[in-house]
C-alpha cells in the first residue's frame, strides 16, 4: 500500500477503526469477554413449557475477502447455471432472517477470511476487521490462508476480532521444531438454557507444504489425531456437553478420513471448509457426520438440533444459498463495506480487458481462467516449451457482460484470480522429472487413500498435452504425454516456467525438485495478465483439452469419490 493510500485508509475507519487496528489484543480481550457473557449468561430464548427447544448451528466458510454479491456456477441438468449470490450485506440480511425465526441461533465461520482480494492486499486484511466484526459472528476459526502475512499479522487480525477464536492444533514454534503454547484456545463452549454445545477446531497441518512455507514460520500445525480424543472426552465427560463439533479446514477428503478415524470418535458432526465443496446432505461415515458451505459467501450452512429436556431428539441439515438479488442489503454492514474500500475503489473497478467466455474455475481438469493465465504466460514467454499454473478451486465467477457485450476483467478480478503476486521463474527439467512429477500431483488429486489427497485440483499446463487415468493406481495414471507435439522424451531436457513460490529452493519450481538453471524473471503474474489483457483487449480462454482424463468426464466437479456426493 502507497503511503498517502495508506493514511486515507486509516483516516476512513474512524475512530472505532483505528481502536480495532491499534490496539487489537486489549480489543480482542474486552470483547472476548463480552461475547461470552453475552453468549454463556443471556438466554436468547426461553425453552418452551414442556421442555422442548431447537438450537441452530449456522457456518460459513473461505469467503476470501468477496465483499459484493457476485456471479456463482450451479451444475443443474448437465450444465453451468449461473446466479448472483453473496455480498457480506446481502449475507447479513440473510443471517438477521434466520435469527429472528430461530433466535437461539450460534455462527461460526470457518476460515479463509482475510485472504482473496485486492483489497485484502493493498490493507494487509486490516480492512476486513470491521467488516467481520459487523457481522455478529460467535466463534472463528483460522483457515489455511489466515498466515498468509505471517504469523504476527495473522495474531493481529485474528485478535482484533471481538467473538472467540478456536484451533487445537496450531502452536507457537519455540526453535529446533518444539512445540510451544496453543496459539489458540483449544475449545470453545457455547451452553444455553442448560444445554451445552462444544467446539474443537483444527486447520490444515500441511499448510508448509501446500503454501509458502515463509507464511507460517514460527507456527508447529499437529494432525488432529494427536488430541482429538483427549479434547472430545474433555468436551464430552469433563464438561457434559450434549454436542460436539469439530470446526475444519482441512478439505473435504482429508475431514471424511478423519471422521471414519478412531480418533473422531464422539465428535458428531464435522463443519468443514478449505475446498469449496457444497454438501447438501450430511456425509455419514463411521464416527462422525461431515458438511461444507461451499465458498464466497454464497452459501450458509444450517444445522437444527431439536432438543426434549436436554436430550438431542432430532437434527437437520440444509444448504441455504444467499440469494443475493432477493435481499436487501443490510445498511450498517453496507455502510462499512464502502468505507473500507473507499481509498482503493476506483483501482479496483479498473477495467483492463474483456472476456467472450464467462469466467470461472471449478472443473477439476480444465476451466477457461486457468486457460487465460496459460495463454497470457505462454504470450510473454514464448520460448518456453511448458507453461504451468497451480490447480486450485479458487475465484469467484465473472459471467456477466457490461455494455460492450463482453465480460469485463478488472483489476481487483486479477488479484482474485491470482492473490499472491509471484515471481515468474524459467528452469529446465527431464522428461523424466516431468513423468515423474506428474504422476506424483496426480496422486494427490485422486489417490485411492483420501487422506493422502491434497485440496488441489489437476495441475494446468500448455505446450504439453497429456492423457490420464484418475483412478488407476498409484504411479500408472499417465499414459500419454506430448510436448509441442512429439512424444514426452524422458532423456530429453526441456524448458519450464512457473511461478515462485516464496520460502522455496533455487531448485524447485512447481513443486517439482532438482530443477536445473532456474532463474526468476522480472515479470510476475499480475504484470502478466494486465500486460497480456491491455494489448489483447478482448480474449477468448476456451480449454484446449491438454490435460484429458479417460475413466470421468471431463467436466469433472469434484475430486470426492466413494461417498453418496455430487457438487452442484
Amino acid at each position: 500500500m502507497k503511503p498517502q493510500q495508506r493514511r486515507n485508509f486509516l483516516k476512513t475507519l474512524g475512530t472505532a477503526g483505528l481502536g480495532t487496528l491499534l490496539a487489537p489484543n486489549l480489543l480482542a480481550q474486552h470483547n472476548h469477554e463480552e461475547t461470552l457473557g453475552d453468549l454463556n449468561n443471556k438466554s436468547l430464548a426461553p425453552v418452551n413449557k414442556d421442555g422442548k427447544i431447537t438450537l441452530q448451528l449456522l457456518q460459513t466458510t473461505d469467503v476470501h475477502c468477496q465483499i459484493y454479491p457476485h456471479d456463482e456456477l450451479f451444475w443443474e441438468n448437465d450444465k453451468a447455471v449461473f446466479r448472483k449470490t453473496g455480498g457480506y450485506a446481502e449475507l447479513q440480511t440473510f443471517l438477521k432472517q434466520l435469527k429472528k425465526t430461530n433466535p437461539n441461533t450460534f455462527l461460526v465461520d470457518t476460515g479463509d477470511m482475510f485472504q482473496g482480494s485486492q483489497l485484502s492486499v493493498e490493507t494487509t486484511g486490516q480492512a476486513f476487521v470491521p467488516i467481520l466484526n459487523a457481522m455478529d459472528y460467535h466463534l472463528y476459526l483460522p483457515g489455511n490462508w489466515e498466515v498468509i502475512y505471517g504469523k504476527q499479522k495473522m495474531q493481529q487480525l485474528m485478535g482484533a476480532l471481538r467473538a472467540p477464536k478456536v484451533c487445537t492444533n496450531m502452536y507457537h514454534d519455540l526453535g529446533n521444531g518444539q512445540k510451544g503454547e496453543l496459539i489458540f484456545q483449544p475449545y470453545h463452549i457455547w451452553e444455553h438454557e442448560g444445554i451445552k454445545i462444544g467446539f474443537l477446531g483444527y486447520t490444515d497441518p500441511l499448510v508448509p507444504l501446500r503454501q509458502s512455507p515463509n507464511y507460517s514460520r514460527g507456527i508447529i500445525y499437529s494432525k488432529p489425531e494427536e488430541n482429538l480424543a483427549h479434547y472430545v472426552d474433555v468436551l464430552r465427560n469433563q464438561e457434559q456437553c450434549a454436542v460436539v463439533i469439530m470446526l475444519a479446514h482441512l478439505g473435504l477428503s482429508q475431514q471424511i478420513a478423519l471422521a471414519n478415524d478412531p480418533s473422531c470418535a464422539g465428535v458428531d458432526y464435522i463443519f468443514g471448509g478449505d475446498t469449496h465443496e457444497r454438501v447438501r446432505k450430511p456425509i455419514q461415515c463411521a464416527y462422525s457426520k461431515v458438511v461444507e458451505p461451499g465458498a464466497f459467501g454464497s452459501f450458509v450452512g444450517s444445522l437444527e438440533l431439536d432438543f426434549d429436556n436436554g436430550k438431542l431428539a432430532a437434527e437437520r441439515y440444509e444448504l441455504l444459498e444467499v440469494k443475493a438479488q432477493s435481499l436487501k442489503p443490510d445498511a450498517e454492514v453496507q455502510a462499512v463495506l464502502k468505507t473500507n474500500e473507499a481509498t482503493f475503489a476506483s483501482e479496483i473497478n479498473r477495467v483492463v480487458g474483456y472476456s467472450t467466455l464467462p469466467l470461472y474455475r471449478y472443473f477439476v481438469v480444465e476451466n477457461p481462467i486457468d486457460t487465460m493465465i496459460l495463454n497470457a504466460l505462454d504470450w510473454q514467454f514464448p520460448e518456453i516449451d511448458i507453461v504451468l499454473s497451480n490447480g486450485f478451486r479458487f475465484c469467484p465467477p465473472r459471467t456477466t457482460p457490461d455494455h460492450t457485450g463482453n465480460i469485463p476483467i478488472t483489476k481487483g478480478f486479477i488479484f482474485d484470480m491470482l492473490p499472491v503476486d509471484a515471481t515468474v521463474r524459467t528452469a529446465q527439467v527431464t522428461g523424466q522429472q516431468i513423468a515423474n512429477w506428474l504422476e506424483k500431483e496426480l496422486n494427490n488429486v485422486f489417490a485411492k487413500d483420501a487422506s493422502k489427497r491434497f485440496g488441489g485440483w489437476v495441475i494446468k499446463f500448455k505446450g504439453m498435452e497429456v492423457e490420464f487415468l484418475a483412478f488407476a493406481e498409484q504411479g500408472k495414471r499417465v499414459q500419454k504425454v506430448l510436448v509441442g507435439g512429439q512424444a514426452l522424451d524422458k532423456d530429453k531436457v526441456y524448458s519450464i516456467l512457473a511461478c515462485e513460490r516464496d520460502g522455496d529452493p533455487l531448485d524447485m519450481l512447481c513443486r517439482i525438485k532438482g530443477v536445473q538453471n532456474a532463474q526468476n524473471t522480472a515479470h510476475t503474474l499480475h504484470k502478466v495478465m494486465e500486460s497480456y489483457l491491455t494489448t489483447h483487449k478482448v480474449v477468448t480462454p476456451t480449454p484446449q483439452g491438454n490435460a484429458k482424463v479417460l475413466d470421468a468426464p471431463q467436466n469433472l466437479l469434484t475430486q470426492v469419490t466413494g461417498v453418496p456426493y455430487e457438487f452442484k
